[in-house]
């Protein structure tokens, strides 16, 4: 069974945001980088020097099946989130089949933003924004964190 979190984009305060959630829903962080941590790609830009500090991925536990994950952006990846197209939803598969099945099936009449692919992260994942205008992270664990 898959499970279904929210991920957050910010415009440059995703640690000052995430320090507040983490203070009002208690709890620890259990995974933080930052783009600075990011390895070189041919398929990827540059991270630009003011932005290797920002956050690219934090995850907060909220509960045994809940997560709130978000991310700051960078003009180097695309534009800036505004309220409104800020989040996506975050699904992770049990397997890869899964995981291109939902990734199929929602894209139809949508907008693959990413193709499902291996990451450095250790994940098969991909994203994209349904005909409903719904934008969507999908992805299966390929190592454990």
């Amino acid at each position: 069974m898959a499970t279904l979190n929210v991920y957050l984009n910010f415009k440059r305060n995703c640690e000052e945001a995430f320090a507040f959630y983490k203070l009002v829903l208690g709890g620890e962080f259990s995974y933080l980088s930052r783009f600075g941590e990011m390895p070189q790609s041919d398929n990827c830009p540059p991270v630009p020097e003011e932005d290797k500090n920002l956050i690219m991925h934090v995850s907060l536990p909220i509960s045994k099946e809940t997560v709130l994950m978000g991310s700051d952006s960078s003009e180097a990846f695309g534009p800036f989130p505004t309220q409104g197209n800020n989040f996506s939803l975050s699904l992770d598969t049990e397997s890869k089949g899964e995981a291109d099945r939902i990734f199929t099936e929602l894209s139809a009449g949508g907008n693959v933003i990413m193709p499902m692919d291996n990451t450095f992260w250790g994940a098969y994942f991909g994203m994209l924004t349904d005909k409903f205008g719904i934008q969507w992270m999908v992805s299966f664990q390929l190592e454990p964190h």
